[in-house]
């Protein structure tokens, strides 16, 4: 495998790449991660099953449409590829360091990442993925109709097919679709999975990573900041001087991060079943 991979990188890079040491990296959830390296060059990469191509092509596509805004730093793709059994991507290779943070400056990069392109539509160009669920992105001209039906419904339609009924799915959807009715974002580009395992630092500088892309909302990726673990208070109110949250952002901070949660309860099981219940039963009253 490491042999056909060094083969595929020398090709994509247009010089000699051997490896001469690979050090595999803890943190990652679902897929296998390394650094690899000669005398010249430095490379991260995951690994995983060969029918995670898909997975790898679709991160690859976002970084780098994340790459083009210009705003934050995110990890340069080298290339995705395949072997005889085994996917993988390869990016730069970032050393983080966290002793230096500027919080301040991760606001202000993110404010102008959701601010970066213009787009009438919410959704993306090719459905992708959020960890490694499906995560469908057909283009719709309101954000109440998307959020409603392809992040809560698509979820809980997925957990039903694993026998786990939360709530009658047209019952939820319906009630989120009339609870955002009345609020119209600006379709913003979104890392869409921006919770603290998804960003670092480097020399001081913000770095994010493992994104999951679409046009939605940009409280989606305040929202989820929130989610597993507040990030510090310079980073809210830096992002609130440049693009100050609407009204009701709390309530809906509920509906987004429900997302998330549904999405844990999938593929984890356990007490995120009862944390996606009392949510639910939270969103509801």
């Amino acid at each position: 495998m490491w042999n056909t991979i060094a083969q595929q990188i020398s090709e994509h890079i247009n010089t000699t790449f051997i490896i001469s040491e690979k050090h595999q990296l803890s943190g990652g959830d679902v897929n296998l991660a390394y650094k690899i390296n000669d005398e010249r060059h430095t490379f991260f990469i995951k690994i995983n099953e060969k029918h995670y191509l898909d997975n790898f092509n679709a991160e690859a596509f976002s970084l780098e449409k994340l790459t083009a805004t210009r705003s934050v730093k995110v990890p340069e793709v080298i290339l995705t590829g395949s072997t005889l059994n085994n996917a993988y991507l390869v990016t730069e290779f970032l050393p983080f360091n966290e002793k230096k943070c500027n919080w301040s400056l991760l606001a202000s990069q993110l404010a102008a990442c959701h601010q970066s392109v213009e787009q009438e539509m919410f959704g993306w160009d090719d459905d992708n993925f959020i960890g490694h669920t499906p995560q469908p992105n057909c283009w719709k001209k309101k954000w109440c109709s998307f959020f409603a039906e392809q992040r809560i419904g698509w979820q809980l339609q997925l957990l039903e097919e694993q026998n786990i009924h939360l709530l009658d799915i047209n019952e939820i959807t319906s009630f989120i679709k009339n609870k955002l009715a009345s609020h119209q974002p600006t379709p913003s580009l979104l890392h869409g999975d921006l919770w603290r395992g998804n960003l670092s630092f480097c020399d001081g500088n913000p770095v994010i990573f493992d994104p999951a892309c679409y046009f939605g909302d940009r409280e989606v990726d305040i929202a989820m900041t929130e989610l597993f673990g507040r990030l510090p208070d310079e980073f809210y109110a830096t992002y609130n001087e440049i693009l100050p949250l609407s009204d009701g952002y709390q309530t809906r901070k509920e509906i987004y991060n429900l997302y998330h949660i549904l999405n844990h309860a999938l593929m984890f099981k356990g007490h995120y079943i009862q944390q996606a219940k009392a949510m639910i039963t939270k969103i509801l009253c």
